[in-house]
């Protein structure tokens, strides 16, 4: 693996679960891997932009575990108390305009020596705007952040030259079509916002839990669609297990960390230091065997609908594997999971029966 050789580097958005992201800036420093650009959304702009100011994994690491509940969210009680459905967001914007100043400072994107691309959405227009890019190079990076983590409902959208900026994951939550075109090298996409696993009735009780979940579901969604038939440069997919954490728990920042330090760190083992010599695609690949427990298929069709190249009826009405042995990229296998009597399963291929 040549640490001279150009890569992207792109963080998506998740709230706190972003907070993976150092572990991934660790597993890369310990490589000595060095991104010549960064783009990031919400918390990925956010732990992007502490890095393009020069902050150590370390340093982040350690800020991030002081960080408690109140230093981000504090309810607006008066906007809401007296302005009610026209209040502009549930939290007070004040203290995370606060953190990300204390972790970004007060510098511009033309201040940074380290290239960064922050991603945002114009509320207005509904236009992605990517601040750093030349002619938005001017803007403070503290406020570009801001708005990128600005997420509607719950903060106050961020004004940039007159403008209203929320955050970016509305539009693109992991940020790689941008990336292909404007960056060097192969891309590696670091997503926290998956959603394998469902989730239990208690965790998706009040309008909190179900605003989150909603959201999850949106941009994992949204992130199988534009990555599905990949087509620009080489792409490594990383996807730290975080499914389980939910994304605004404080209590979890070291598990996050580690998390995120782990996937990179084995995804980047498995390509055996080939990171500059892969073709076009998303990686990294594996072998599965899928199968279907015949007895807990009830015919819904839902797999059919979903991978028809891959499942088709059969005269009892029960789904069959057209193809049992199956190249999966790391987004792929959805029908698993969406399966509704958990009739699918998959198994590595060398040990499958």
């Amino acid at each position: 693996m040549n640490p001279e050789q150009p890569f992207t580097l792109v963080l998506s958005g998740g709230g706190l679960k972003g907070l993976a992201h150092i572990g991934v800036l660790r597993a890369l420093e310990e490589r000595g891997l060095v991104p010549s650009l960064v783009v990031g959304s919400s918390i990925g702009s956010l732990i992007g932009a502490a890095w393009a100011a020069n902050s150590t994994p370390e340093r982040m690491e350690a800020r991030a575990l002081r960080v408690r509940r109140r230093d981000v969210f504090q309810v607006a009680r008066a906007d809401v108390a007296f302005r009610r459905l026209m209040a502009p967001a549930l939290y007070r914007g004040e203290p995370l305009e606060a953190l990300v100043r204390d972790l970004v400072g007060d510098v511009t994107f033309r201040d940074l020596t380290r290239r960064l691309l922050v991603n945002t959405t114009d509320l207005h227009s509904g236009m992605q705007v990517m601040w750093g890019l030349p002619g938005l190079s001017h803007a403070r990076v503290a406020d570009a952040v801001t708005a990128s983590c600005a997420l509607p409902g719950i903060f106050p959208p961020r004004e940039i030259d007159g403008r209203a900026y929320v955050d970016g994951a509305v539009v693109e939550n992991l940020p790689v079509r941008l990336a292909a075109s404007l960056g060097s090298g192969p891309i590696i996409a670091v997503n926290v916002a998956a959603t394998s696993i469902r989730r239990q009735v208690h965790e998706t009780e009040g309008f909190a839990a179900t605003y989150i979940r909603g959201l999850e579901i949106v941009m994992q969604t949204q992130i199988e669609g534009q990555l599905r038939d990949w087509k620009g440069p080489p792409l490594v997919l990383v996807q730290p297990p975080v499914e389980h954490i939910s994304m605004f728990a404080f209590d979890r920042t070291a598990e996050l960390i580690d998390a995120g330090y782990r996937a990179t760190a084995q995804t980047l083992d498995q390509l055996d230091g080939r990171l500059h010599l892969i073709e076009r695609g998303m990686y990294p690949t594996r072998r599965l065997r899928v199968l279907v427990d015949e007895q807990r298929c009830v015919g819904c069709g839902a797999c059919v609908v979903q991978a028809p190249k891959v499942f088709r009826l059969d005269a009892r009405g029960k789904a069959e594997v057209l193809t049992p042995v199956q190249t999966w990229s790391p987004l792929e296998g959805a029908y698993v999971l969406n399966c509704p009597t958990d009739a699918i399963s998959v198994r590595p291929e060398e040990t499958a029966a």
